[in-house]
């Protein structure tokens, strides 16, 4: 990829980040409700849940158009782990916009009165369905995570930020029970570690290019 398009892709990724965090405010139901509040919600606030998709396929698009920028992180240290780390948050990014579409699929069928209670419970039963979802949240977590420790071995970034996506990480396993605004400053530590990552593209980009080089 061409130095020039850095700043593009630093820019996707800050955008991506940012739709993480208004998906998560957007997110009428509280985190950890049950089937049916979800229901409930659903059908009483169809248009923010509505919103709420929206804004996770755009961050969805954003953020694997952003990892370009992420690998120009890892030139001198750190290498294998922040590939590996990409390709396994490209899986959890690009699922992001077939959980978007489930969501919006869902929205369709609860204001159609297709689906009640104990339907809906069958359904996020399904093994099938449960093993995409645990392969996408599975890979953008552990993503996350490599790509955290790849940061802290090239040192191409302040340290706080790979820090902080490690404290997005270990905060899963509390995520059912830290409420939305819990929620939405979990993906918040995200963004913020996300646009210092982009940050550093940027610089380390203008650092490399030779001196009287326009960056278009």
């Amino acid at each position: 990829m061409k130095s020039d398009w850095v700043p593009l892709s630093a820019s996707a990724l800050v955008i991506g980040a940012m739709a993480l965090v208004f998906g998560a405010l957007l997110n009428p139901a509280d985190a950890g409700a049950s089937t049916a509040r979800t229901l409930q919600v659903a059908g009483e606030d169809s248009a923010r849940w509505l919103a709420m998709a929206v804004m996770y396929l755009i961050a969805s698009w954003t953020l694997t158009l952003g990892l370009p920028a992420v690998l120009t992180l890892f030139e001198r240290r750190g290498r294998r782990i922040g590939l590996a780390g990409c390709a396994l948050f490209a899986v959890g990014a690009i699922g992001t916009s077939g959980y978007a579409m489930l969501l919006v699929f869902f929205r369709a069928m609860v204001v159609a009165d297709a689906v009640r209670g104990k339907a809906l419970e069958r359904v996020s039963g399904d093994p099938a369905l449960s093993v995409f979802l645990e392969v996408w949240v599975g890979g953008f977590y552990l993503g996350v995570l490599l790509l955290a420790i790849g940061l802290l071995r090239s040192g191409s970034v302040p340290r706080w930020a790979p820090v902080l996506m490690i404290l997005f990480v270990v905060a899963l396993p509390f995520s059912s029970s830290m409420g939305r605004i819990g929620t939405a400053l979990q993906v918040m530590a995200l963004a913020v570690a996300f646009t210092a990552v982009a940050m550093a593209a940027v610089t380390g980009e203008q650092t490399r290019r030779p001196v009287g080089q326009p960056a278009f």
